[in-house]
């Protein structure tokens, strides 16, 4: 999907140019500032923190209106730069993960953000104290029965629109939609609702890389001065609400929100990416009765139809020389066919190749093949597992780690299903002032963090969709 935003480059004379040039406090200023800002995260009793495209462009994902953000450059006639990375394959940056800290301690209330990178919800943050005004890019949601689908890639629509998969609920089956709004598309009524009950009674809105300039979500953080809250704004830029600020901080936000981290001896934890995918074993007896004709395919577990992003090719091969000819596929869909005599029985090894996004080349996963498709499903305890998971790659600093969370059955054809999950990113975040200085400096540039595989280099995201401003 493409950027397709030329025709609309008028928005940006109407909105005027506040927010476009770049402002840092001078270090003394920078640590006093972010000292008051710990204690009045310490001393709240109800903080809200209201996000923009700021917190993510240490991640890669340009912003709008910095210097190098995407309306800025639209504006001037600038390109847009080349996207070397998948936004699918984004990670939360350090203040995402602080904020799911925050969250855990009891401290943070409610997230409201206006970006649709999906970053909050994939960084840990509930959903029920997550109100994304904008959308979700990797969202969808039945329109029937209000259940919601968050997919690992991004859904091809946007604009409330009807996307090509359905409710998996039986009783149900409707069309799904996307979330992500277009310009004439109003902001959700529930989002709103939650967003603006919490703005009323938070004692704190912490505003974090945002413009403040698009209505009515930028007059959402004023909700709280009612009540007698305090607004702190955190942006490079200057807003039109900052004379409106009890706290008004010009700094990196990675930065800032390292340094309230460290004020209140609180750990940034480290983010681990699961992926999923499924292996489907479907057989069928030859017409002599002596041999099976099976068919293995790796799909995505949100329908076979989907893509799995993160997967490049997969080597299959066979375990005590069985006499197989092994095989590599390529492109999706992954499919081998092969015909086998029905009362052997052995083990396959699919070797999988993800993409360079990816913390690690490839995995291995070793499955026994013996045509007995039981008539049992069971489905683990899938939390548990996942929590295993997590636990295992932090403490080995290694992904790759996979494990079974569903088993399914068919006899009808004969169909065994097994659903797996693996690790495909381990991410610490370092909060030394020396290695955030050495992070982005502006809007768009790349950092540094650590990764399974040592360093990692983030860089921008490939599409960016605008919002239609409410005046």
């Amino acid at each position: 999907m493409s950027l397709g935003y030329a025709e609309k480059l008028s928005y940006i004379e109407d909105v005027g140019q506040v927010g476009m040039t770049e402002h840092f406090d001078p270090p003394p200023v920078l640590q006093e500032k972010i000292e008051r800002l710990a204690m009045l995260v310490q001393k709240s009793k109800h903080l809200v923190v209201f996000t923009g495209a700021g917190i993510s462009t240490s991640c890669g994902i340009p912003d709008f209106r910095g210097p190098k953000g995407i309306w800025t450059l639209q504006r001037e006639g600038k390109a847009l730069p080349e996207a070397s990375l998948p936004f699918h394959r984004a990670m939360p940056s350090m203040t995402h993960m602080a904020l799911v800290e925050l969250e855990r301690a009891g401290i943070l209330k409610f997230v409201i953000s206006q970006n649709v990178d999906g970053l909050h919800l994939r960084s840990g943050i509930p959903r029920e104290k997550l109100a994304e005004l904008h959308g979700n890019s990797f969202l969808e949601t039945c329109p029937s029965c209000g259940v919601e689908y968050l997919r690992d890639f991004e859904v091809e629509t946007i604009g409330l629109k009807e996307t090509s998969r359905r409710c998996s609920d039986k009783k149900c089956g409707a069309r799904l939609k996307d979330t992500v709004l277009d310009w004439e598309d109003a902001l959700p009524s529930k989002e709103m609702n939650l967003a603006e009950k919490h703005c009323r009674i938070a004692d704190v809105v912490l505003c974090l890389g945002t413009s403040l300039q698009i209505t009515p979500a930028c007059n959402l953080p004023l909700k709280s001065l009612r009540g007698g809250g305090k607004i702190v704004i955190v942006n490079l830029q200057k807003t039109p609400k900052d004379k409106k600020a009890n706290l008004l901080i010009h700094g990196l936000v990675d930065k800032v929100i390292s340094g309230v981290m460290d004020f209140l001896n609180l750990q940034i934890p480290p983010f681990v990416r699961i992926d999923f995918f499924q292996i489907i074993l479907t057989q069928a007896l030859s017409s002599d009765k002596k041999n099976v004709n099976w068919n293995l395919r790796v799909a995505s577990v949100h329908g076979q139809k989907a893509p799995l992003p993160f997967i490049k090719s997969i080597e299959i091969s066979f375990l005590e020389n069985q006499g197989y000819k092994s095989a590599i596929l390529q492109k999706e869909p992954f499919q081998l066919k092969r015909r086998t005599l029905q009362a052997k029985s052995f083990e396959m090894v699919m070797k999988f190749n993800f993409i360079d996004s990816c913390g690690c080349p490839s995995t291995e996963i070793i499955v026994p093949l013996n045509f007995k498709v039981s008539r049992d499903c069971f489905e683990l305890d899938k939390d548990a597992i996942l929590q295993k998971l997590r636990h295992t790659a932090i403490q080995e600093s290694c992904c790759g780690q996979n494990a079974v969370v569903e088993r399914n059955a068919m006899l009808t054809p004969k169909t065994e299903v097994i659903v797996y999950a693996i690790v495909t990113n381990v991410i610490r975040y370092k909060k030394t002032t020396e290695a955030l200085e050495a992070d982005s400096l502006g809007n768009g540039v790349k950092r540094r963090r650590e990764s399974a595989n040592g360093t990692e280099t983030s860089r921008k995201r490939s599409k960016v969709h605008r919002r239609k401003p409410r005046f």
